[in-house]
């Protein structure tokens, strides 16, 4: 029996999933992650629109569109059409709405397909990350693309990510894929800060009613049980889908107060 002791405690330690951190942007106070399951939710929307409220407050904002394959920042700041300056051999940001942005989409073709393996995203976000002049930030706004893959593992290893927003719509179809992905931030250890319910309802023009389309929230549901703070509950609201076509961000105007309310709660959650 000895012997086999002896072997037992001479055996290798189990293997353990660990991420080694990295900051290439230790210029930004908090980073923070927009992140989603699935597409088609409004992240991007959420994300631009959150990152120019946050600016109204005063604060020094930066925005990443790190949606390789579906860059949508360009489209809803109006920078799609413009070129990219360079100084120094570092890009410089567009700026807009008191907002620095960059995206793949202000890089490539708008036409062109991005048809890249994780070994070439990973590099592109890195140098978009490192080789952009951002400066000094209160706020760095991540739009990650949907699901749990490449990007999102590079990111968390990239960056030091203060915390995770999670946007998902009303139905368990969207909440299943979200419910993924808040599970695989929590397993790299990166803190939720909350949930945002996109198309919580569609607000009516001409009886101002709120008609809750998509039936009984599970994301209310699931926020209560899992214990996560619900952010927002975003309308369907016409000015709102019109302002990301024209760039021009709904927030500029927010006469509703809606993406100030979600900026205050993300910067109080932060806080503490």
């Amino acid at each position: 029996m000895s012997d086999c002791n002896s072997c037992a405690s001479n055996k290798p330690a189990p293997k353990t999933n660990t991420v080694e951190y990295k900051n290439l942007l230790p210029s930004a106070k908090h980073i923070i992650a927009v992140a989603s399951g699935k597409g088609g939710v409004g992240k991007s929307t959420i994300a631009a629109n959150l990152a120019v409220a946050i600016s109204k407050l005063g604060y020094k904002v930066g925005l990443l569109d790190a949606d390789i394959y579906g860059p949508s920042v360009p489209r809803i700041f109006g920078t799609g059409n413009e070129d990219v300056t360079v100084e120094d051999s570092k890009i410089i940001p567009f700026e807009k709405h008191g907002v620095k942005t960059l995206s793949i989409g202000n890089l490539i073709e708008p036409d062109k397909a991005t048809i890249w393996r994780g070994p070439l995203i990973h590099t592109a976000l890195v140098q978009m990350i490192s080789d952009t002049k951002w400066g000094e930030l209160d706020y760095f706004i991540l739009d990650l693309p949907p699901g749990t893959g490449d990007v999102q593992l590079s990111i968390v290893q990239s960056l030091k990510v203060s915390g995770v927003i999670a946007v998902s719509t009303p139905q368990d179809l969207s909440l299943i894929d979200v419910v993924k992905a808040i599970d695989m931030f929590e397993k790299v250890k990166v803190p939720i800060i909350g949930i945002v319910e996109n198309m919580s309802y569609f607000l009516c023009d001409s009886c101002s009613k709120k008609h809750f389309i998509f039936g009984d929230s599970q994301v209310v549901k699931y926020a209560q049980e899992a214990n996560i703070e619900l952010l927002a509950q975003i309308p369907m609201v016409t000015e709102m889908m019109i302002s990301a076509e024209i760039g021009e961000p709904y927030s500029i105007e927010d006469k509703d107060h809606i993406y100030e309310n979600l900026a205050v709660k993300v910067i109080k959650a932060l806080s503490k």
